[in-house]
């Protein structure tokens, strides 16, 4: 019986780290791609929302008409990923402005709710069903502030959720992409991959 193929998983490539997630994409198993225009949806498995500058992103998105063909991918079930501006965009509000969002995971969140570039961090987190922690790199970091029902909190840091998951959407404070750890990426590979 031949192998499936490993799955094509996008990366929004408007602004922010896109080619570490590319190469982290790679390394777990799948093959990497660049989304830049509505029409990259149609031909992708699962997708990456990176971290970068939430409302750059945000404006961008809107700019090149991103906006709703993304809301309507994730809601019918495409996989997501979006690490620190990512879950920002991938959110239903902030707790301070307004700035575009794509509102598909029920939470709202703090930006930069750790302090600015030099209050950056990095700390060892126990992430609920592991059993080895996860070293992760908070940079200008949200935090979530608060979440709907069925949004499963994985991890925390001092009490506050950094690393949540709704059904097919998963979204983190930190930045996987910077430390190697391929588990987050596997992940989302996996949900890519189910029937």
């Amino acid at each position: 019986m031949p192998e499936s193929p490993a799955p094509v998983v996008g990366v929004l490539a408007l602004q922010g780290d896109v080619r570490e997630h590319l190469r982290m994409v790679t390394a777990a198993g799948g093959i990497g791609r660049e989304v830049k225009v509505p029409a990259d949806l149609d031909t992708i498995h699962a997708l990456i929302i990176p971290g970068g500058e939430s409302t750059t992103i945000g404006r961008l998105a809107r700019l090149y008409g991103m906006i709703e063909p993304l809301r309507k991918h994730i809601r019918a079930g495409l996989p997501t990923f979006g690490t620190c501006a990512g879950m920002i965009f991938l959110a239903s509000g902030v707790t301070e402005g307004a700035q575009p969002q794509l509102g598909v995971l029920d939470m709202v969140v703090e930006r930069n709710a750790f302090g600015r570039q030099n209050e950056s961090f990095e700390c060892d987190l126990a992430v609920e069903g592991w059993e080895e922690t996860i070293h992760a790199v908070f940079i200008r970091a949200p935090i979530v502030s608060s979440t709907g029902p069925d949004v499963e909190v994985m991890a925390r840091h001092d009490s506050r959720p950094v690393l949540v998951r709704d059904g097919d959407i998963l979204a983190s404070s930190f930045h996987p992409e910077l430390t190697g750890d391929l588990r987050l990426h596997r992940m989302l590979l996996a949900m890519a991959d189910k029937p």
